[in-house]
């Protein structure tokens, strides 16, 4: 950082072949804006912001972990832009909270994104166990490959339903054709 500045800096961080906003506060610590935390995983603003007044992270707080959950900061101005950037930054920590949170809510994209950087993780510490020099550039490539095959099955599994909701609908427009009410319990004869 530059010293004497009270401004945040921002600079995209590459996640695979995902690329977001990081932003480095004046001590030299991390946030995300709760913005792109929500869209990283699909979601919306509006629920990471839920998260952050969820039980579910007083659940964390009250077993010890007080983390600081959000704050406004103001970002250094970048290039010709007039004025400076405020926006609702998140700590890396709630924010990975906030994305094993939508993996238990059922959130494939947040589940992928997790298991992939959990991998690479590991990975990276197996490399460093074996005397492995792997660069980031091959890194950030094997890492885009896992989350678009990731992403590939999550959209095979989504056409799925989709399928199976067409093929209800054929079956009960052939029911009527026949001149009976789908779902309707048949007359008891009596």
């Amino acid at each position: 950082m530059t010293q004497g500045s009270d401004k945040a800096r921002r600079a995209p961080v590459v996640i695979g072949s995902l690329s977001i906003d990081g932003f480095q506060m004046p001590d030299g610590s991390y946030r995300m804006s709760i913005t792109g935390a929500a869209e990283a995983i699909g979601t919306s603003q509006q629920n990471a912001t839920n998260f952050l007044r969820s039980n579910a992270l007083k659940a964390l707080q009250a077993s010890g972990y007080t983390p600081q959950t959000s704050e406004q900061i103001e970002v250094e101005s970048e290039g010709q832009v007039r004025g400076q950037t405020r926006i609702t930054a998140v700590p890396l920590d709630i924010t990975f909270a906030f994305w094993l949170y939508q993996c238990s809510r059922g959130n494939r994209q947040a589940y992928n994104l997790v298991a992939a950087l959990g991998l690479e993780t590991l990975e990276r510490r197996f490399d460093a166990a074996f005397g492995v020099e792997r660069s980031e550039s091959d890194r950030d490539a094997l890492l885009a490959q896992r989350l678009q095959a990731d992403l590939s099955a999550l959209g095979e599994a989504y056409a799925e339903p989709d399928a199976l909701r067409e093929q209800v609908a054929q079956l009960e427009q052939q029911l009527r054709d026949a001149g009976l009410e789908p779902w309707q319990l048949p007359q008891s004869e009596g």
